[in-house]
């Protein structure tokens, strides 16, 4: 994949919006995860675009922790002058809600959503030393050797956790959960072995489908997806309407002027409609998902309450 190319985009000079561009300021865009993992690579392509866009400048700074709540958490906080812009994946905004009891922001409340950004499409993969290709298969070994897997995610609440937990629960596995802070340790421990299934991103996935180090068994969008056209979908597979997929939206902090709003929203809808940042999202496993304000706005109160439903016929919790 493209990812040392695109991690030198990480400080990147833009400047922010013109009516906050007096002074010299810097606007950052706050990304909850670590260097190098999906979000951060689509965060980095945004950068890059917004400046040739809009002739300005960002710097991409990464708040890792607590599934990318924290860094809602200091988002939230930050004054609403547009200096400060989140892209979020959508278990930090429509999960950790439903899981953590200390979370320090509103969802609903502590920020203006701006746009939809991409998807970032999850597949589910295993150690070539495990004897399965297919879903079937692999809960039919799981069904045998009761309590004798595990399957990493990069962290606690994320997506990779959460929709895992949806689809042991669908299938009746019984799978030992291991969570990271991060896809880059779950991934070499799942390569070594020491986990043996995941549930994770085309992004942080594909470079060791391609080399062989894990096995592809299924996609967890609906339909086939363009990096691997030949590899069913987890519904194909016996799961009608399972989907397993980690969104990404950009916001601002609550109370930012409406005019900043709308400048940031019409830049971002246009680069992400564009096909030279649609073929860079593409070649990091993501699939291109621009809308209006009102289009995210919507959906994320809709997702919000998706999973907060969910979560609770789970029985998950994280703390």
């Amino acid at each position: 994949m493209l990812r040392r190319h695109f991690a030198a985009l990480s400080l990147a000079a833009l400047c922010p919006l013109p009516a906050l561009a007096q002074g010299g300021k810097v606007a950052r865009i706050v990304v909850g995860f670590p260097a190098g993992q999906g979000i951060d690579l689509v965060s980095r392509i945004v950068a890059e675009a917004l400046k040739d866009e809009l002739g300005e400048t960002f710097i991409v700074e990464n708040k890792p922790g607590q599934g990318g709540s924290i860094a809602l958490g200091q988002v939230a906080r930050a004054a609403p002058d547009g200096s400060t812009i989140l892209i979020s994946a959508m278990a930090a905004l429509v999960m950790a809600p439903h899981l953590y009891r200390n979370v320090t922001y509103d969802t609903l409340k502590s920020f203006e959503p701006v746009g939809r950004v991409g998807d970032l499409p999850l597949v589910l993969v295993v150690n070539p030393s495990l004897p399965v290709k297919t879903l079937p298969e692999l809960i039919a070994y799981a069904k045998a050797n009761p309590d004798k897997l595990s399957h990493s995610s990069s962290g606690n609440s994320t997506v990779s956790h959460v929709a895992m937990e949806e689809l042991k629960r669908a299938t009746g596995m019984k799978i030992l959960h291991v969570p990271y802070q991060g896809s880059a340790q779950s991934m070499n421990d799942l390569i070594a072995g020491n986990v043996q299934v995941a549930l994770d991103t085309v992004a942080v996935t594909r470079p060791h489908i391609e080399a062989g180090r894990l096995r592809l068994i299924a996609v967890g969008s609906l339909e086939r997806l363009p990096f691997f056209p030949d590899t069913p979908t987890i519904a194909e597979q016996g799961f009608p309407g399972f989907e397993a997929n980690a969104w990404l939206g950009m916001l601002l902090p609550a109370g930012a002027p409406r005019e900043t709003v709308e400048r940031l929203a019409a830049a971002l809808n246009k680069i992400v409609r564009s096909p030279a940042v649609q073929q860079k999202f593409l070649a990091v496993g993501t699939l291109p998902k621009p809308s209006t304000t009102a289009e995210f706005d919507a959906f994320l109160r809709a997702e919000y309450t998706r999973w907060g439903k969910a979560i609770a016929a789970s029985g998950i919790k994280a703390d």
